[in-house]
């Protein structure tokens, strides 16, 4: 039976409970939408989750939020607000742990409203006021930065890209890597060939003996799989991206490499085949555009559910992920962005991170009212299926 929103709230300690070998908690949140959630693992075994909350997604009310579990902790942290803009919708944190010992803070930053066309990367240090990165207009990030053994980072984009006149509906979203030599002083850009449709690029090392050889995953706004491409060149040129075996919602993914070697990919494994859910556009709730919808582009499809979440594994790369894992079971349903009338259940936009001892943890939306948080023990994880 699905939590109501006031169960959720009432569960919102950040407390952990044991069961069945895992253990969960709900972050604390002052908020009543919380999505977005990102890990990030500090050398000292610290574990952040980042988020954004506010009172719906598109709203100027939308900041960036970070709790932290300590070491031996048995409860999440209270909930810090990074950012405050009260004029754009910040969204989609990701935090990286320089070698420096800076710790940074990417994010979005859109005007009120669905013009994610006009969005902003912003990157902050603590204590230091937030800059926008030399990026176009409606540039967008989502998943970890990826460092190169020459030190290089690589942020995965995708683009928003304008249509004059027109307003956003995805249809000519686009997928690229900003490059910097000088840890976030400056970038340059390498677009994906033929990527139309493909978003929230997550980079993942193949385990070569010279680390140049990557794969790439995508979310796709057409709802039919999950896509791959590759670099062999660290990422300097990437091949056009290829659909795999999991089917995608038009909704996010996390990937990364295991310490065995294999591939690791959170999603919802369910696309537009499967479900005849179907919504106008992301923001219905936040009213009409006046302007005419873009054409042109692929056709994006919004509405499929948004559930389960389950972990695929692969042990060839990416190209196939026959292993799969439940970790929680929803109807998915995400016909509206609400957190507080009970309809949306989605369980969406997991995040992964594998800590020294093998166990992994995931942190995810829970029905648009806050963001849960799952450790598997490694004794958790599926052998290959045969």
């Amino acid at each position: 039976m699905p939590l109501s929103p006031t169960e959720i709230a009432n569960r919102m300690t950040g407390a952990l409970e044991h069961a069945g070998g895992r253990a969960e908690a709900i972050l604390p949140s002052p908020m009543v939408q919380n999505h977005a959630a990102f890990l990030s693992r500090h050398p000292d075994g610290r574990l952040d989750c980042l988020w954004f909350g506010g009172s719906l997604e598109g709203k100027a009310d939308i900041c960036i939020w970070r709790s932290t579990l300590f070491p031996g902790a048995d409860r999440w942290s209270a909930a810090q607000q990074i950012s405050d803009d009260a004029e754009r919708s910040e969204q989609n944190p990701v935090q990286v742990l320089a070698p420096d010992g800076r710790v940074l803070i990417l994010h979005t930053a859109q005007p009120k409203g669905g013009r994610q066309d006009e969005c902003s990367v912003r990157m902050r240090t603590e204590g230091s006021p937030p800059q926008d990165l030399p990026l176009p207009p409606g540039s967008f990030v989502r998943a970890p930065v990826h460092v190169r053994p020459d030190g290089a980072w690589l942020l995965p984009l995708f683009h928003c890209v304008q249509t004059p006149g027109a307003q956003w509906t995805g249809r000519h979203d686009v997928a690229s890597v900003a490059i910097s030599a000088d840890a976030g002083a400056t970038w340059r850009r390498v677009e994906v060939p033929a990527s139309t449709g493909c978003v929230h690029m997550s980079i993942v090392d193949l385990g070569a003996p010279d680390r140049q050889h990557l794969a790439a995953f995508f979310r796709r706004r057409q709802a039919d799989f999950v896509h791959r491409t590759e670099s062999r060149d660290g990422g300097e040129s990437w091949s056009v991206p290829e659909p795999t075996d999991v089917p995608n919602n038009n909704s996010s993914i996390a990937a990364i490499r295991l310490a065995d070697g294999r591939l690791a990919l959170a999603c919802n494994p369910v696309n537009a085949s499967m479900s005849p859910d179907r919504r106008a556009s992301l923001y219905d709730e936040l009213g009409q555009d006046a302007r005419p919808q873009a054409a042109g582009g692929c056709t994006p499809i919004w509405g499929v559910p948004r559930g389960p979440l389950s972990l695929c594994l692969s042990s060839d790369g990416g190209r196939s992920f026959p292993t799969r894992l439940l970790v929680e079971d929803s109807p998915g349903t995400c016909l509206t962005n609400d957190s507080l009338d009970g309809r949306n259940l989605e369980l969406s936009y997991p995040s992964l991170s594998q800590a020294p001892d093998g166990s992994l943890d995931l942190a995810y939306t829970l029905y648009r009212r806050a963001i849960r948080h799952v450790r598997l023990p490694l004794s958790a994880l599926p052998k290959d299926a045969p």
